[in-house]
């Protein structure tokens, strides 16, 4: 099993990373704050304007290690990428599954499978939890209408019928997905839908930023097997647009982000000063809030689980990659499904 490399999260605007050796160097205002070895790095995210060394960029380009630059938010920038690895035969297959309507097909009802299936888990689990009659009924009238729409999955025959499959799914996922936060952080965490660019309450705020990180490692994981990910199967193809990684991101946004968040706000770790507003009616994380975020971000991938394929206990910061894999193997024609993952 491959070792779970850590990812070094910089939030600090102004920060500068620096290589010393075989180690980096968080320095601020010109003091070393930190000093991490190199080998025990596979990725760097970093916020703001935080700058790294020509020698630093050029170790991590040689090496393959990623970075990437997000905004405030942790809406994605930019990355740096060395030279172009993995088997060109694998993206072959590829860019051939995505010219195949059956395959293409049948890859993105996979990931929208995934997307209700864990969805529908988080509401089953939140009417467990309830106290109230009234919203646990209404969770498991929810998680009803989530079955309904994945028993419709095997007739579905075209992307636009699929994605008005996915798009209902979603409405009654966020409705009903307030009634999981304990009535005493309602009013700073009330929300009524999913909204975004920029987002406009602090919830959203929350699961946007935690959506960026977890694109972040599903870009990575594909392109570690060689896989491209703007070439996507469900998303639309666009010039500069990670398509495949947000494909794969849809398996993990309730069990990976929106679980974490509603623990986070459940178990009062944030509140209404971890968040700012801005004009025109934007809300983002703070610096402070941003780094409680990363830290039960970082802790929750270092927790392990057992893989519902594999049948293998493993990190959850490693789901990225070894879905990529699966994936991988599926375009290769080595396995004859593509499973995404689905929490227990």
């Amino acid at each position: 099993m491959k070792q779970a490399l850590n990812t070094l999260y910089v939030t600090t605007p102004e920060a500068y990373l620096r290589l010393e050796g075989e180690t980096v160097c968080v320095m601020i205002e010109k003091q070393k704050k930190m000093q991490v070895p190199l080998h025990h790095l596979g990725a760097f995210v970093l916020f703001d304007n935080v700058m790294l060394s020509p020698a630093l960029l050029g170790r991590c380009a040689e090496d393959g290690l990623s970075v990437v630059w997000l905004n405030r938010s942790g809406r994605f920038r930019a990355r740096l990428e060395g030279p172009v690895n993995g088997n060109v035969l694998l993206r072959q297959a590829q860019y051939r599954a995505a010219d195949d309507r059956d395959k293409s097909i049948k890859l993105a009802k996979r990931f929208i499978a995934g997307k209700i299936r864990n969805s529908r888990q988080i509401l089953m689990r939140g009417a467990r939890e309830n106290k109230s009659e009234a919203e646990k009924s209404n969770l498991v009238h929810a998680s009803r209408l989530l079955a309904g729409n994945l028993k419709k999955l095997p007739t579905v025959q075209t992307h636009d019928e699929l994605r008005g499959v996915e798009g209902d799914s979603a409405r009654i996922y966020f409705d009903a997905l307030p009634k999981i936060i304990k009535p005493s952080a309602r009013e700073t965490f009330n929300f009524t839908t999913r909204n975004r660019r920029p987002p406009r309450d602090p919830f959203n705020a929350l699961a946007s930023f935690l959506y960026a990180l977890v694109l972040s490692d599903c870009r990575s994981a594909l392109e570690t097997v060689g896989l491209d990910p703007q070439l996507g199967f469900l998303h639309a193809v666009r010039p500069g647009r990670q398509s495949l990684a947000l494909d794969m991101l849809e398996e993990f946004r309730a069990p990976l982000c929106d679980r974490l968040a509603l623990t986070l706000i459940n178990r009062e770790q944030l509140n209404a000063k971890d968040f700012d507003k801005r004009e025109g009616g934007s809300v983002l994380l703070n610096d402070k809030g941003r780094k409680t975020v990363i830290g039960a971000f970082q802790t929750r991938k270092q927790e392990e689980l057992n893989h519902p394929v594999l049948d293998q206990s493993l990190p959850i910061g490693l789901l990225a990659q070894i879905q990529a894999r699966l994936l991988a193997r599926f375009l290769r024609e080595d396995s004859e499904d593509y499973i995404p993952y689905l929490q227990r």
